[in-house]
């Protein structure tokens, strides 16, 4: 496969600001603040795979603030939502969060309609990463469907891979801050005081599903959804996948390797 097509050639002295997600975030006649720019090199558009714990929030983040496209989180639309009032969630808003209310699963149908309540998105001057979405093939099916409609197409989906003993060090090593939710990891990125909270002096923790018998549940449910989207994306060419081990940039570079062909 020819992979220099995925990712413009571009200059890493210095990074660039990030994009107003202010339309992403609310959804709805809500705009971004911030002036169209262009990004360096033509505007891609990228859907991201791994399993949790990967670290591809992370390499999206690099990705985003070097190449100057713009992070579409699904998670962040639905943190963003808890905290939006009434009159300011869509109808698409608030029946996710009845859903997660009751502690069930946000159906496609409402998934689709928060995408929905985004188009405008799908067309940023920068491009973007879509993070979080699609999760099935059905969710994929819907996605390729919307994007013919608006006339886009996708530029490559990255999936990031990682033995799972190694996801499963990556996340039973999490402590999270009661208070701030800051995120520690007892190994790669310790408080200075165990257990104690940099930022706030808060206590730290370990989330439920951060334990080694949870991460095993969770890859497993991840694997099974997620092999049939792998092959949809492989089979329509568009699939690269990338090596989870090492640092942020070490991964960071291996992206633009993969990606670039150099």
């Amino acid at each position: 496969m020819e992979r220099n097509r995925f990712f413009p050639k571009t200059d890493e002295s210095g990074s660039r600001p990030k994009h107003d997600r202010t339309a992403w975030l609310k959804g709805g006649t809500a705009v971004c603040e911030m002036p169209p720019r262009k990004p360096l090199g033509k505007a891609w558009r990228i859907v991201l795979l791994g399993a949790p714990g990967i670290g591809k929030g992370t390499q999206a983040e690099l990705l985003c603030e070097r190449l100057g496209t713009c992070h579409l989180s699904t998670g962040d639309v639905f943190r963003t939502a808890r905290f939006l009032p009434e009159r300011e969630q869509t109808a698409a808003m608030k029946a996710a969060l009845s859903c997660m209310r009751q502690g069930a699963l946000v159906p496609d149908k409402t998934v689709l309609g928060l995408i929905r309540d985004r188009l405008h998105c799908l067309h940023c001057s920068g491009g973007f990463m879509l993070d979080g979405f699609p999760r099935t093939v059905a969710q994929a099916k819907a996605l390729d469907k919307i994007m013919t409609e608006e006339g886009v197409e996708l530029t490559a989906v990255l999936n990031y891979e990682l033995p799972l003993e190694r996801v499963v060090a990556r996340l039973s090593g999490r402590r999270t801050c009661a208070n701030c939710k800051m995120v520690y990891h007892i190994v790669t990125l310790p408080p200075k005081v165990a257990e104690v909270c940099d930022r706030c002096g808060g206590s730290l923790f370990q989330r439920e599903d951060d334990r080694p018998e949870s991460v095993g549940v969770r890859m497993k449910a991840y694997e099974n959804n997620t092999r049939p989207l792998i092959d949809f994306y492989q089979q329509r060419g568009l699939l690269v996948s990338i090596s989870a081990e090492g640092t942020p940039e070490e991964i960071y570079h291996r992206t633009r390797l993969m990606a670039l062909g150099r």
